[in-house]
């Protein structure tokens, strides 16, 4: 047997399995990089984070990422080299994080790595009869894997879509494994660049289980922050609580055919960006409104969206009773208070806290999330979703990339 096959199994095996769970979001922050010790596996698994960081990324790279991120026409070659250096650097990361901590690449079992998305294409929004959803996320496996010493599994979207997903939102997995508790009601709201949520039934019943995106979360903040404030988010919502909300051009966001499509969707910044805002002020004549009021009708626009999108989903929603509903939220979202506040208030039967009450931090989570994929494709793939009942197919992701 090849080595390498043989270590796979052998880490199979193990009754506990560190695994590294890297993530990279639409924000372009840096890498995520989180340390998790992970045993069991489908409703059973148990993680414990032991470390977490942000790596930042430098400007020259976001500059370059942006130059092919979500956009229909690039520069190929950009996209091809780009595909292997950020796949070397997200490895020099983790050894550099492994560093820090005084641990080594033997102290680790797997790299699980999201990578970096570049263009989200669900058919709902290519609209091309012949070719189905799809979704490309860069920054190779085997360039990790080499890199680091570390069998990597990543492209975890890929099987998604293969069986019928829009390979979005992945959370759900980790969601109803990791959080899901009998007989509380719960909705794990990600906001992230794009916003999601997962619903979790009391009864536990994977076959109950729902994601789906909402629209905006930051995306649309982010890229005015960084216009305006030069940078690269408003701290604390500062810039949006000084101003008013625009009604006519918050109206005029509100009708993207995307939030009249049916559960489950999927979209990003393909969609929701600046030249979307922009024509919506055209057809509004709102172009001369301020930064302020600007940024308070997108902080709006994304509150909005979320609470109805989660009011459609919570039992008892059609009489207002939602008593029995915790949501609990996470990503950078979470850090807004003018966003979060205008949430609570179009859901207020609704108990909000953040997952690290859950004890995994609200900012790690997604990380997290893909280390706990990767532990199901080793050990898992059991647990059922009803055969890919609203666009959960049951099945494990990543592709296995080993460094020799």
């Amino acid at each position: 047997m090849n080595q390498q096959l043989q270590k796979l199994y052998d880490v199979a095996q193990k009754p506990t399995r560190r695994i590294i769970g890297l993530m990279s979001g639409t924000s372009l922050d840096g890498l995520d990089v989180a340390l998790c010790q992970l045993s069991g596996s489908g409703p059973d698994t148990s993680v414990t984070l032991e470390q977490f960081t942000t790596v930042p990324y430098e400007d020259e790279l976001k500059t370059d990422i942006r130059g092919i991120f979500a956009k229909r026409q690039i520069d190929f070659e950009v996209a091809c080299l780009l595909n292997a250096y950020i796949g070397r650097l997200h490895g020099q990361m983790v050894l550099d994080c492994l560093h820090t901590w005084n641990l080594t690449p033997a102290d680790i079992d797997i790299v699980a790595s999201h990578g970096q998305t570049v263009y989200h294409a669900p058919k709902s929004q290519h609209r091309q009869d012949k070719f189905p959803n799809a979704t490309l996320q860069i920054g190779d496996g085997d360039h990790v894997a080499a890199t680091t010493g570390i069998i990597t599994l990543s492209d975890f979207r890929q099987k998604h879509v293969a069986h019928g997903g829009e390979g979005a939102p992945l959370a759900v997995y980790g969601d109803y494994f990791v959080f899901s508790k009998a007989g509380e009601i719960r909705i794990l709201l990600n906001m992230g660049g794009i916003a999601n949520f997962t619903y979790l039934p009391a009864s536990q019943d994977a076959n109950l289980v729902f994601t789906t995106d909402t629209g905006p979360g930051n995306t649309l903040l982010d890229a005015y922050a960084r216009r305006f404030l030069n940078q690269p988010f408003d701290e604390n919502g500062n810039l949006a609580a000084q101003g008013r909300v625009s009604t006519e051009l918050l109206n005029a966001l509100k009708q993207s055919p995307f939030f009249e499509a049916p559960f489950p969707k999927t979209t990003g910044p393909e969609v929701f960006n600046i030249s979307y805002v922009e024509r919506a002020q055209q057809q509004t004549g709102t172009t001369d409104i301020t930064d302020a009021d600007l940024m308070a009708t997108l902080v709006q626009f994304s509150a909005d969206t979320i609470s109805e999108a989660i009011r459609r989903v919570l039992p008892g929603s059609e009489t207002g009773s939602t008593q029995q509903t915790r949501i609990y939220m996470s990503g950078g979202g979470m850090h807004n208070p003018i966003l979060t506040k205008a949430i609570q208030r179009q859901l207020p039967d609704c108990a909000f806290g953040r997952t690290d009450e859950l004890g995994i931090n609200g900012d790690a989570k997604e990380a997290v999330l893909f280390a706990v994929l990767a532990n199901e494709t080793l050990v898992g793939g059991t647990a059922s979703f009803g055969e890919g009942r609203s666009g959960v197919p049951t099945v494990t992701m990543g592709k296995i990339s080993f460094p020799y």
